[in-house]
């Protein structure tokens, strides 16, 4: 509710009030009424509930009653203009929506922040909702926080993503990784640098325009820093180079029309039974279908790893598959 209208409806108790005053005074000096009567009739007049007066009125106070009646009218036809346009400019319920949004955010876990909702924010949170991954975020432009209004069950926070109290109201503390797309590289730097203070286990990734903002924002904290247009220019290039090897990766991306994709899990988080076992022993690919295309041990990286590779607690598998055999993967493991 803004300033103006928390005014407009002072004003209007006030007027209301004020009615109730006059009223009361009136019938004391018209009638001759006493104080609790004189309001007793005050109150019955306005509310028009149709109690019997404390006694006959005369010419007078019928006149002066028929004026408290319409006074009442307009005060009430007013303050009903008054809080329909309030309603109408969802300030009100804006104020409870958002009430109920910052609760539902406090709750979220493992969740990922997206700063900015420019090109490149509005295409991270595309893919993350293709991958069902819950995500809360972060804007300060009006005209985007009213586009976020009206999108059901959308989560964000209508904060400057550079502050500390943006970051916490998005739920920092409890969230698995922060996308930042600002379009100014200080302010990225700044939302990275911030944000690893605020959770140093947090995964950062990072736009960049500026190639020389890259090591400045892997030292603030990003383990990975984007810069869209190169890789805009690259993709064109490659589409002409090698265009079907291009529609493939688009296509395990998640941008096709089956959706394929690439995962990475730590069987030894699932139990110890899968560590210390060749991945013939493991026979991943026979019970699920899904693809072992990589193997990272520490920060090493095994493309095509063979079937005697020794699986040891602590990697991860880099794993190729479509969504119903991850679905056989999540049964095998239990996740």
């Amino acid at each position: 509710m803004t300033k103006a209208q928390r005014i407009q409806l002072l004003r209007a108790l006030i007027i209301f009030l004020g009615v109730i005053v006059i009223g009361t005074s009136g019938y004391m000096i018209i009638e001759g009424y006493g104080l609790l009567q004189a309001l007793f009739m005050t109150v019955i007049t306005l509310s028009t509930v149709g109690y019997g007066v404390p006694k006959p009125l005369d010419n007078a106070g019928q006149v002066f009653t028929i004026i408290i009646i319409l006074c009442d009218l307009g005060i009430v036809g007013y303050t009903l203009t008054l809080v329909t346009s309030i309603f109408i400019q969802t300030d009100f319920l804006n104020y409870y929506r958002t009430k109920n949004m910052n609760k539902k955010i406090s709750e979220m876990n493992n969740h990922v922040i997206v700063c900015g909702f420019g090109r490149t924010g509005r295409e991270s949170c595309a893919t993350l909702t293709r991958n069902h991954i819950p995500y809360v975020i972060v804007e300060k432009h009006a005209s985007i926080i009213a586009e976020l209004r009206g999108i059901e069950g959308q989560m964000f926070v209508d904060m400057d993503a550079t502050t500390n109290e943006a970051l916490i109201a998005a739920g920092i503390a409890n969230a698995r990784a922060l996308i930042t797309t600002l379009p100014e590289d200080a302010d990225n730097v700044f939302v990275t640098l911030t944000a690893s203070e605020l959770n140093p286990n947090l995964l950062i990734v990072s736009r960049a325009t500026h190639s020389t903002s890259i090591p400045k924002l892997k030292r603030a904290g990003a383990a990975n820093v984007i810069m869209p247009y190169k890789i805009g220019g690259a993709h064109m290039a490659s589409l002409v180079i090698n265009p079907d090897i291009k529609e493939f990766i688009d296509l395990i991306a998640g941008q096709g029309e089956f959706h394929p994709h690439i995962e990475e899990i730590n069987l030894f988080e699932k139990g110890e039974k899968f560590a210390g076992k060749t991945l013939k022993e493991l026979d991943i690919h026979g019970k699920t279908g899904v693809n072992i295309i990589g193997l990272k041990t520490g920060d090493k990286y095994t493309i095509n790893p063979g079937d005697q590779t020794m699986y040891n607690a602590g990697d991860k598998l880099i794993i190729l598959g479509s969504p119903a055999q991850f679905d056989k993967l999540k049964q095998l493991t239990g996740s």
